[in-house]
């Protein structure tokens, strides 16, 4: 123990790949996250909870009680708060040396291409930043595409379920979480949009990711049938909010036998149920991803298409 903190193993990294480097030791477990790491020059010291290769002692800040921040989601480098409080901002900031912006949206999720207006509050004036999921990387930038990080466990269910070789199909890529995240088990994969800067970004992050299997399309869903005439074995749906329109399309791409991730916003359950069994389906199992607001959920409905 020291005057000034505790001394912990700590991993020396570029802050240019801090936050990088962060989202994959609290992957794996890794990071001791009650300590503030430690800004040497060009370099970011990250608290460990043991020794791993190329670890070197250090003495670190524990960080201050959390009841201190106001209630903020991260999103890679950027902090997303829920009211606009710049002081706030600022003790948010300071708490994380990873972080190089907070913001507060203006305006809720609108618009065809599902985006909202952010103010910069603190940090750098910037909307843009990198995040890392499962060993993925994902630009994204907020005030052009949307993106939840809170996806990341229902990106890993799905892929958990799927089996070698098969086609997908992502009718509202955005960015490519789902797109990049299934790319792994898939022999190929196409992410389509309608949104020109989420299908930019794709593309940003196929490269990145050195995906060469998935197939970055700039589209509208309803079309999809018709751009592709072929059956897929799996079709993403997360367009929560107005998904509904798009279930002809998404069983015209869908091979009997094959399943459909229908992503919903819901108030009670089964509220889509007699919607999906308008169509040929085998079965259907629904279950709550995450609460969204009071009383209402995000709910998938996983459909197993019939004959």
């Amino acid at each position: 123990m020291h005057a000034e903190g505790d001394e912990l193993w700590g991993l020396r990294v570029d802050k240019r790949r801090a936050e990088e480097m962060r989202q994959d030791l609290i992957g794996r477990g890794l990071l001791e996250r009650g300590y503030r790491p430690r800004s040497e020059g060009e370099s970011l010291l990250l608290p460990l909870t043991g020794e791993v290769p190329g670890a070197e002692r250090a003495v670190f800040t524990p960080f201050p009680p959390r009841e201190d921040l106001a209630r903020h989601e991260l999103v890679g480098g950027i902090a997303i708060l829920q009211e606009e409080d710049r002081a706030a901002a600022e003790r948010i900031l300071a708490s994380r040396p990873s972080l190089h912006t907070v913001v507060v949206p203006t305006g809720p999720v609108s618009g065809e291409f599902r985006t909202r207006a952010l103010k910069v509050l603190a940090g750098e004036p910037t909307t843009r930043t990198v995040v890392t999921e499962h060993g993925r990387r994902f630009a994204v930038d907020l005030a052009h595409a949307y993106f939840s990080a809170r996806l990341s466990t229902e990106r890993q269910r799905v892929h958990g379920l799927m089996a070698g070789g098969e086609e997908v199909c992502d009718m509202f890529a955005g960015v490519g979480p789902f797109a990049i995240a299934l790319s792994d088990r898939a022999s190929f994969v196409v992410a389509a949009d309608l949104n020109p800067a989420a299908v930019s970004l794709l593309c940003e992050n196929v490269r990145m990711n050195r995906c060469r299997n998935v197939l970055p399309v700039l589209a509208d869903a309803a079309h999809l049938p018709g751009v592709f005439p072929r059956t897929f074995d799996r079709v993403i749906m997360n367009l929560p909010m107005e998904s509904a329109q798009f279930l002809p399309a998404a069983f015209a791409l869908c091979r009997p036998g094959g399943t459909i991730h229908y992503y919903a916003l819901q108030e009670e359950e089964g509220a889509y149920l007699d919607r999906i069994r308008a169509f040929p389906v085998a079965s259907v199992a629904e279950r709550r991803v995450r609460s969204y607001s009071p009383g209402e959920w995000h709910a998938v409905y996983d459909i197993v298409v019939g004959e």
